[in-house]
């Protein structure tokens, strides 16, 4: 089975991948992921991103199509695949459409994350992260049992940049102005099946098998 998973940041989507991935026996593909190992292993489009990286511009939506392509031709790929954050615009989404049917696939569901955007505020910007050991917490929902210090080691709690309520909500405005018209069009296809995000972890991961038909 051929999934793409939606959802803004905060969705829960990386966690809902893996579960995917997991329960169906197919490889979790996301675009960092490949790109990383792409550069790695030397692979004509990946060379071609590390020079681009490397020169410090933007991957153009090409290249990166480009990778999506070589690592969905690798043999884990063969009984199906869930792609996590991409496409990220409906350019993308229709390079990939014409990829997939040059290589004799197509996209059997694509699941929507709905998520209220003040909630993934409010589950983004109350993380907190020990710069060493890695472990996180959120002041609501896992907060530290001594305030702004990591239990696990002792050292102090940082808020990451990328997590503060500023830069979210400028994700979150980017995510609308060219992620989200994606539901649309998959919706337009006939492939979109929307799913309430802000249920319990458990609850979602029972929808979605649900869809699924598992």
């Amino acid at each position: 089975m051929n999934l793409i998973l939606l959802g803004p940041p905060g969705s829960g989507k990386g966690t809902q991948a893996k579960m995917i991935a997991q329960h169906l026996g197919i490889p979790q593909v996301s675009t960092g992921d490949m790109l990383r190992a792409a550069v790695k292993e030397g692979t004509p489009m990946g060379l071609k991103a590390k020079a681009m990286m490397d020169a410090g511009a933007l991957v153009p939506d090409e290249v990166v199509v480009g990778i999506v392509r070589e690592r969905l031709q690798k043999d884990d790929c063969v009984n199906g695949f869930i792609l996590d954050g991409f496409p990220r615009t409906v350019a993308q989404a229709d390079a990939l459409q014409s990829n997939l049917a040059d290589l004799g696939k197509s996209i059997n569901m694509v699941i929507s994350l709905e998520v209220d955007n003040e909630a993934v505020v409010e589950r983004i910007s109350g993380r907190r992260t020990c710069p060493d050991c890695g472990r996180m917490y959120h002041v609501q929902f896992d907060p530290p049992e001594s305030a702004d210090t990591c239990g696990e080691c002792g050292s102090a709690l940082i808020q990451r940049d990328d997590d503060r309520e500023a830069t979210v909500r400028k994700r979150l405005d980017v995510y609308a102005q060219q992620t989200a018209p994606l539901v649309e069009y998959y919706n337009n296809a006939g492939l979109l099946k929307s799913i309430d995000g802000m249920q319990a972890i458990q609850t979602v991961q029972a929808e979605i098998l649900q869809a699924l038909g598992c």
